[in-house]
């Protein structure tokens, strides 16, 4: 059985493999004082036009989401997120693990409203009990979100506009980043993103490497002796070539965002294969995750021959559904894939 149930299904790149097999017996620091991971950071901010950001490389998506919000935040503080949003529904309590409460709003096809958290913030301060309350400090965004729906220059700015107007920090989770900046549907490119964001990181592991986040903070954002705090939370490799190695492969060439398109290139591509075979989209979105609405029988009947996500239900007789294409899928997937619907 093969299976499009989420995009970091296989390994890694073969060109990352090649630099890890090239690379593997010279002699570096440890902990991200290596060559490579130095190369990678001048290679992000030169994609992103961001020449003054500080870039560290953490070991995955859930750690990189409570490193960063524990940090910034201030312990009687909490983050406002989208009731969809993957650190309030898919992280196990990570964030509130740390001590941090989730605050939650309305989803709009999985997006943030800037009125509704302005009114949010302004709502709070207004109440004479605020003291005894948790105080927003921080706005948690993803970029696709969990619909695979993304955010237009415009609603970004209006995001930016209202956290600067309260003073906390703007973060965007780039998990999935490379498929949001390369789809056909966006109007946000790497530089706006970096200027309207405080925080945001580019997301590895679900584009092309083993593991690892590329975290980038705006001038004077990161805070005070941050490795040591990224050490505490368990996010830190020992070998940090392991993540610079990987980093400065993906941004040689433009390699992180040309395997990003391509993803998009076979995600519209199943779409198109799923219109031709009579399925209903309940999202058909612009990113390499699709959303399908399922009759509960045909879903019964597809599960022992492709693998994919249960995402809720719908209704009585009918579930929603997730494909995702990724860096490595193949016209040759979507065949099979064709001939099994």
């Amino acid at each position: 059985m093969f299976s499009f149930e989420c995009d970091y299904l296989q390994g890694a790149h073969p060109k990352i493999l090649e630099a890890f097999a090239a690379t593997n017996l010279t002699i570096q620091p440890g902990y991200g004082n290596d060559c490579w991971s130095d190369s990678a950071k001048d290679k992000i901010r030169a994609a992103f036009d961001c020449p003054d950001h500080d870039v560290y490389f953490l070991t995955g998506g859930t750690q990189t989401n409570a490193v960063i919000i524990d940090s910034l935040l201030r312990p009687y503080e909490g983050v406002i997120s989208a009731v969809t949003g993957h650190v309030n529904a898919h992280e196990a309590g990570a964030i509130e693990h740390t001590g941090h409460k989730v605050l939650t709003l309305p989803a709009h096809d999985g997006k943030l409203d800037a009125a509704e958290v302005a009114e949010y913030i302004r709502a709070f301060y207004a109440d004479p009990t605020w003291p005894h309350m948790v105080k927003p400090g921080m706005v948690y965004i993803s970029h696709p979100t969990e619909y695979g729906t993304l955010y237009t220059a415009e609603e970004l700015a209006a995001l930016s506009a209202v956290c600067k107007e309260y003073d906390i920090p703007l973060f965007l989770d780039g998990a999935r980043l490379g498929y949001g900046l390369m789809s056909y549907d966006t109007d946000v490119t790497p530089a706006l993103l970096a200027r309207l964001c405080d925080v945001f990181y580019v997301g590895g592991t679900k584009v092309g490497a083993l593991c690892g986040e590329a975290v980038v903070f705006r001038p004077g954002l990161m805070p005070v002796q941050f490795p040591t705090i990224v050490k505490q939370h368990g996010a830190m490799v020992a070998k940090g070539r392991l993540l610079g190695v990987q980093f400065d492969t993906l941004f040689t060439d433009g390699l992180y965002f040309d395997i990003s398109r391509h993803a998009i290139d076979m995600a519209e591509k199943m779409k198109a294969l799923f219109l031709r075979k009579g399925y209903t989209f309940f999202k058909a979105t612009p990113t390499n995750q699709q959303f399908v609405l399922l009759d509960n029988e045909k879903l019964r009947e597809l599960q022992p021959k492709v693998g994919f996500s249960i995402w809720e239900p719908a209704d009585a007789t009918h579930t929603v559904v997730r494909f995702a294409t990724s860096w490595a899928t193949t016209d040759e997937d979507l065949a099979m894939l064709e001939e099994i619907l």
